[in-house]
Formats: C-alpha cells, structure tokens, sequence
C-alpha cells in the first residue's frame, strides 16, 4: 500500500470540519455536531411456528416473544408477514392479513418497541415465498412484468396506508433480500433501478404525510457478486438510508479467516464504511440491518464475543444508524428442512430461554447507551478502485478487503473512499479525510 502525497497535501489544503445528517453540506463548523443516538433491535422470528405462524396468528404467543425482547433493552424490531398470504391474487391483497400485520405493530407499542416493516417476503431464512400468480404456468419475472411490479407497488401502497400514522412506526421496507429472488427471475442493473425507484415511490405513497422511512435491502451479493445486477450504487442511493447486511458466512468470511479473527469481529463496521463510500451523500446513514452468529460459523462459545465485539466495533462508524440482530429466537427444531445455521441463530432458543448471547448483547447496548458514541471522523481513507465486473475485490478473500482489515489491525481506522472521489477535496474534508492510501 501506498500513502497518496498529492491526495493527502490536497486534502489538507480545505477544512476538515464534517457534516451531520442534519447539517446542510457546505461551510466548515467548529467542532463536530453531536451524533443522534444509536438504536438497537432485533428482527422478529416468532417462537412458535416460525413464520408459519401467520396462519394462525396469536395475539398473546407474539405479546410473549416481544416482552422478551423489550426485556434485553432493545428498541425495535423489524417484521416479516409472507407475500402469499398478504396477496394471494394479483389483484387481491387480504384485508385479514393486512390486519393482523397492524395488530402486532401495535403488540410491539405495548411492549414499547418500535417497528420497521417489510412488505415483500420474499426471501427468509433460505425459503422463498411467491404466491401462485407468480409461478407455474402463470410465471411472471417478478422484477421486470409491469403487471407484477404494480401488484407489488399496490401491496406495499396498502400497507403503507394500514400502518400510516402509528407513533411506533419506523418505516416501510420493500421486502427482505430481495436480490435473493434473482434465480428465476433475471435482471439487469438498469431494470433493478426502474423496479426498486417505482416500489420506493410507491411505498411513500402509501405512508402519506404521516411520513417514516422508507427502504430496501439486499443481501452481501449485491456489494461483492461480480456483475451482480442489484449494484452497491442502487443499495446506498435509492431509498432514505442505507441497509447493509454483513453476514460471517458470505464469501465464507468466518471459515476463510476463523470465528475470533478480525476480519469477522470487524465485519459489520467494514459494510458500513463500504456503503458510505458510495453513497453521494457523505452524512447518509447505514443501517446495519442483519447480523448474527451462526453455527458453526460462529461456535456458541464465541458468539457472545462476537456480538459485543460487533456492536462495538460498527459503533465508531460516524454515519451509523443502528445494529438489528438476526434474530429472535431459534427456529424450533420440529420443523425440517432449515440449513443448519437457521436453528441457532436466536438471541433466545425455542423453548423462550435467553442464550448467552442475548445477556452480552444487552449489556454492550446498555455501556454504549452510557456514554457518547465512540465515533470521531476516520482521516486516513484506503482508496477503492473497482468496476461491477471487479467488485469481489471489496469482499471477504479480495484484495481490497484485506488490505482494509490490515490496516484496521495496526491500529488503523480506515474510512473506504472510491477512487472516482479521490480527487474531491471538497467531499474528503467534509468526510474529515486527510490521508488517502492506495493498493500498489
């Protein structure tokens, strides 16, 4: 690696005074505004049934897994129905359904939780729900058919106006992972921004003036998969903040380097300098949506390290919104057919008992609830030059990746700035960048 003198006298040269999320971009502040709190939750996987449970919805079974959530001090969840139940006709979503979606937003109200929803599932836990008019002899490429776009525009205007208006509502989501529906229903990067600006539009559409964010993620693929048509671009400029998903097992991160390596307890913080690099906006916030730890990836002795080393390390990130763990509880071994990792996953196990990894993750909130956020400006910036078809560079065994953890492990914060923004002096101060460092 090599210091880039003319980058770093250039950068010098303006103020390094850095916007909030909050401060319009322009004129250089005397000191650095205070950060917005950090939020901290988990997503939502109903003890009993799984998802399955939407069939036979309880009240009192979803009141129970959120007061064990509320309990750990947590402050929101995300939330899942199944797009075959919501909208079993193109042109019928099921007031029914809708209903029960609203009942447990309000459930989480009562156990004081907040709530992001997401509307097109979609892709969980390695399942894909479609309803039928999507499939068979009635398949229609759920990216591309006009007609099966503006179903889905229309069930996510109907959500939107079901839950519009709800204090504990965060947003809108469009649906889980949604880049996991590719196989099956190709796409290129262009008809991906087309699908996911007019389901956006249409999602705050339906949350009116009563606002909330509105949002979509994808899953890792996105930001290493060569050629990948959903781009890092679409995931950090289209939507209201960034959601990023750094899971241990993508590009097999935690078998490549080891459960206890660097490279995996600082994981979740390099997604979310990865996704500020290409956001236009240099105070745009990342949400580090879905992290967990997976066994065997990560073996239960490890996992409450991991989770406090996660949250700690993604806590020095100036632009991050908050941390969800994946997830809940674990899926109840009497259902079959999960990948393995699926089953433990949860902050609970599925007969409702804490895991170790639940009192760690409770307690490293609560210390980083204590005092301010660990997270002044990064000055030293490691250039990333890449194309679509090169990307895998900035991914788990590329070259990029594990030049940026290098230097991460010396001591180190390096921030991720594109190449194409290497030469802005006005968007590195405002970054609070001093220093660029390039691959040789």
């Amino acid at each position: 690696m090599v210091v880039d003198t003319f980058a770093t006298d250039k950068a010098r040269q303006v103020p390094r005074a850095r916007a909030s999320p909050r401060t319009p971009r322009g004129g250089p502040i005397s000191t650095p505004p205070a950060l917005p709190p950090l939020r901290f939750g988990v997503n939502y996987t109903p003890r009993r049934g799984w998802f399955h449970s939407w069939y036979d919805f309880d009240a009192g079974h979803a009141r129970e897994d959120l007061a064990q959530i509320a309990g750990l001090g947590l402050d929101h969840v995300r939330v899942f129905h199944l797009w075959p139940l919501l909208q079993p006709n193109r042109t019928l979503v099921r007031t029914a359904a809708v209903d029960q979606l609203a009942h447990l937003v309000d459930l989480a109200a009562e156990a004081g939780l907040d709530v992001l929803v997401d509307g097109v599932q979609g892709h969980l836990s390695s399942f894909d729900f479609y309803p039928e008019w999507t499939r068979g002899g009635h398949h229609r490429n759920v990216f591309t058919d006009p007609e099966a776009i503006e179903a889905q525009a229309v069930l996510l205007r109907t959500l939107g106006r079901a839950l519009a208006g709800r204090p504990n509502l965060i947003g809108l989501q469009l649906g889980n992972e949604l880049d996991n529906l590719v196989e099956g229903n190709p796409v290129t990067a262009a008809e991906v921004d087309h699908y996911l600006a007019t389901l956006l539009a249409a999602a705050a559409e339906g949350l009116g003036a009563a606002g909330g964010l509105v949002t979509h993620s994808a899953y890792d693929a996105a930001w290493y998969g060569d050629d990948h048509p959903f781009t890092p671009e679409a995931c950090a400029r289209k939507g209201d903040l960034t959601t990023v998903h750094p899971w241990v097992f993508s590009a097999n991160c935690a078998r490549r380097y080891g459960p206890r390596s660097p490279q995996v307890h600082h994981l979740a913080e390099y997604g979310t300098e990865l996704a500020t690099a290409y956001a236009e906006d240099p105070a745009r916030p990342v949400w580090v949506q879905e992290t967990g730890a997976p066994e065997p990836h990560i073996p239960a002795a490890d996992a409450p390290e991991f989770a406090r080393a996660t949250l700690l390390n993604a806590a020095g990130c100036t632009n991050l919104w908050g941390v969800t763990w994946w997830c809940s509880h674990d899926v109840d071994r009497g259902l079959a057919d999960y990948p393995e990792l699926e089953y433990t996953l949860g902050l609970f196990d599925s007969a409702g008992r804490a895991k170790p990894i639940a009192g760690a993750l409770a307690d490293t909130v609560a210390a980083l609830r204590s005092g301010p956020r660990p997270a002044p400006p990064r000055e030293t910036a490691l250039v990333l030059d890449c194309t679509p078809g090169t990307r895998s560079v900035s991914g788990p065994g590329g070259a990029y990746f594990e030049a940026w953890m290098r230097l991460r492990t010396e001591g180190a914060r390096p921030a991720v700035v594109l190449a194409e923004r290497a030469g802005d002096g006005e968007y590195l101060a405002e970054r609070g960048i001093t220093e660029l460092v390039r691959l040789p």
